[in-house]
């Protein structure tokens, strides 16, 4: 068994309040993926699964429960710094919708298990500059402003304003997307990066799996027929790869039946789920240098060279069972043209200049 397989088995059902234990996996397969988990985010998860087994006792389930206990620590921590930045944005009369992160981890038993960094937030166009500025003064908390989401950047601003929900911090209110709209937010955000941390897709079994019962489908797979057919996919993927239950659910035959090219490409992310091995941070130089020194630009293609699941987001694809290579060099023609106009357009101003 893969690597990658190892860290699949051992995250499956991590989400829930009383997992099963993992049976089958043994210490020397523990020690093999507890980096992996530790370096992914997905270590408190780790500890989670093997809380109640053997495992429990050895070296690597003890730097699993250190991790855990580490993210306890921080989620208090995050939490005072969310609640610092919307007081700043309520005293200006600034509405913010809190999305991933915290709100993400509200449906795990335990809000340490999901680590979360940065604060995302999403506030109206007229109000972004007001909030950046304000927020300049909050120099010890990393937040993401946002204007709009990219990812369900075809619904409408004011609809997910009218949609979004009231979550409870410490007693004080917290606005998130609406149930709808995260899943979709958080399924589009795992394919749009490849899907290379796991945890993005327990985030996705732990929303299947807790959904209400007034969860309206049609709304949460939107309006445009691929980015439907992605959000099918990502919890296709859940299912295959963590054994997410797809009972009841109107696309669970949709879902139960995506591309086997798909959870390929994922567990080839997995065997190396770091940070370090994505763009652009794997990248020895800048893309725009190697126009001047062609010199080792092979090695610089070959490591940009987009993973299937990159490229078919990319280029608004379909995630079916025909080969991804026109998706792939769509990607690098994409980006290529983009590369080229920039650099005219630097070489415009310097000449004005």
């Amino acid at each position: 068994m893969s690597q990658a397989q190892l860290v699949a088995t051992l995250l499956e059902g991590s989400w829930r309040g009383r997992p099963s234990d993992p049976d089958g996996l043994d210490v020397k397969q523990l020690d093999q993926i507890a980096p992996l988990l530790y370096d992914s985010g997905a270590a408190a998860l780790g500890w989670w699964r093997i809380r109640n087994s053997a495992l429990r006792h050895t070296a690597s389930g003890r730097l699993l429960h250190e991790a855990y206990r580490l993210q306890a620590l921080q989620s208090v921590l995050h939490e005072e710094k969310i609640l610092k930045v919307l007081r700043l944005l309520r005293e200006a009369r600034i509405e913010a919708i809190l999305v991933k992160g915290w709100a993400a981890a509200q449906l795990y038993p335990d809000s340490a298990l999901r680590p979360y960094g940065d604060i995302d937030l999403l506030v109206r166009p007229s109000q972004f500059k007001p909030a950046q500025q304000l927020l300049q003064h909050a120099t010890d908390c990393w937040v993401d402003l946002h204007s709009n989401l990219m990812e369900i950047g075809d619904r409408p601003l004011e609809e997910l304003f009218g949609r979004a929900e009231v979550l409870t911090l410490r007693n004080e209110e917290v606005r998130s997307l609406s149930r709808e709209d995260h899943l979709a937010l958080l399924a589009i955000h795992l394919l749009r990066h490849g899907a290379w941390r796991p945890l993005w897709l327990c985030d996705i079994g732990a929303q299947i799996e807790s959904l209400p019962d007034n969860f309206d489908w049609s709304l949460c797979l939107g309006g445009n027929k691929h980015r439907a057919g992605w959000i099918t996919c990502a919890v296709g993927l859940a299912h295959g790869l963590l054994g997410v239950s797809l009972e009841g659910l109107p696309i669970a035959s949709a879902a139960s039946n995506i591309p086997g090219w798909l959870p390929a490409s994922v567990l080839r992310q997995w065997d190396s789920p770091f940070a370090r091995n994505q763009a652009p941070m794997k990248h020895s130089a800048k893309m725009a240098d190697y126009l001047a020194n062609p010199t080792g630009i092979l090695t610089a293609l070959r490591e940009r060279w987009p993973n299937p699941i990159l490229a078919t987001v990319s280029v608004n694809g379909q995630f079916n069972r025909l080969p991804r290579l026109p998706y792939q060099l769509g990607n690098c023609l994409l980006r290529m043209t983009h590369l080229i106009t920039a650099s005219r357009l630097r070489g415009a101003v310097s000449q004005a200049q």
